[in-house]
């Protein structure tokens, strides 16, 4: 349903480029093509409006606030990585990559993934991250989690059965990685189940956990829930074991566009690392959140390194 949804947005949009050039390029090809450029890039002003509101509202943070040149930087690492993600990935090639967890795809003794995406998205989110377990011979499954605006809790049936699903092929529990709110549905499924042990460890890139300020223009069961601190986020924890966040790794970054004040995307006792300048999708995609997230499929965390921070240069 969402990728019909975000194929007749991106080709409406298309066609009203095209339209725009093709009634004013006669009388003024400088009309022309700054209206296409507007309709192009429209998109870039609204992420410049998001990082503006993160930049304020991030002063009253505990976490480091952005410089100007890391706001400048999400800004341009989120204009580049959404339009791939919005306009190609999830519309057109949601189904291109498909789980993998047959004998035929599947190599024996190495540990599987479970992908849960965020908010208005779909399972072609990951693409790039399941060409890079294809060719290692993993087992996955990347869930699209639908009706879009329904409740969190409604998608944990979703997770429970591909949690199921990955460690059947690989006789381990696997290990699970959300982006944004997909972070939140895996909480919510952990509440349900009671169960830590069904997973190896939980990866969340710029995951809500306290709610976002941006959320309060959401529209869905799911957005009202995503608000700062909400009835839903307080109950989340409520009897569940205290040493539970230490099956979590979270990434935040000091310029999400989306999930702000930055703290929110952090768990008290979690593995919180800190990326500096790096926007809301763009972070999912970034070499070293990639590398290191799949690493944790061979670690024993008896022995992990928790680090807290990744400066800006080894984002590369």
């Amino acid at each position: 349903m969402l990728a019909r949804l975000q194929q007749l947005i991106t080709l409406a949009l298309l066609a009203l480029a095209l339209g725009w050039f093709a009634y004013f390029a006669s009388s003024s090809s400088e009309v022309a093509v700054a209206g296409v450029l507007v309709i192009a890039f429209a998109y870039s002003g609204l992420f410049a409006l998001e990082l503006l509101l993160a930049g304020i509202v991030n002063r009253q943070d505990s976490a480091p606030p952005p410089t100007r040149r890391e706001l400048f930087s999400a800004w341009w690492g989120e204009s580049l990585a959404s339009p791939l993600v919005f306009f190609w990935r999830q519309p057109f090639r949601a189904q291109a990559i498909p789980d993998s967890l047959t004998p035929a795809s599947v190599v024996t003794g190495r540990r599987g993934v479970v992908f849960v995406h965020g908010f208005f998205c779909n399972r072609g989110f990951w693409n790039p991250w399941l060409h890079r377990l294809q060719a290692q011979g993993r087992a996955y499954v990347a869930v699209s989690l639908e009706p879009v605006f329904a409740s969190i809790d409604d998608y944990t049936t979703q997770i429970d059965a591909a949690v199921n699903q990955v460690t059947r092929a690989t006789g381990m529990p696997p290990l699970v990685v959300c982006h944004s709110m997909g972070g939140l549905v895996i909480r919510a499924w952990l509440k349900s189940a009671r169960s830590e042990a069904r997973v190896h460890h939980i990866v969340t890139i710029g995951t809500p956990h306290h709610g976002t300020w941006l959320a309060r223009f959401g529209l869905g069961k799911n957005a009202l829930q995503m608000r700062l601190l909400s009835d839903w986020h307080v109950q989340l924890d409520l009897g569940m074991p205290a040493h539970r966040h230490t099956l979590f790794t979270c990434w935040f970054s000091s310029a999400d566009n989306i999930v702000f004040p930055a703290s929110t995307a952090t768990l008290p006792g979690a593995n919180n690392r800190l990326i500096r300048g790096a926007g809301h999708v763009q972070m999912a995609f970034l070499p070293v959140v990639m590398k290191t997230t799949l690493g944790l499929l061979t670690v024993d965390f008896d022995m992990y390194n928790r680090v807290t921070c990744v400066s800006s240069k080894d984002r590369d």
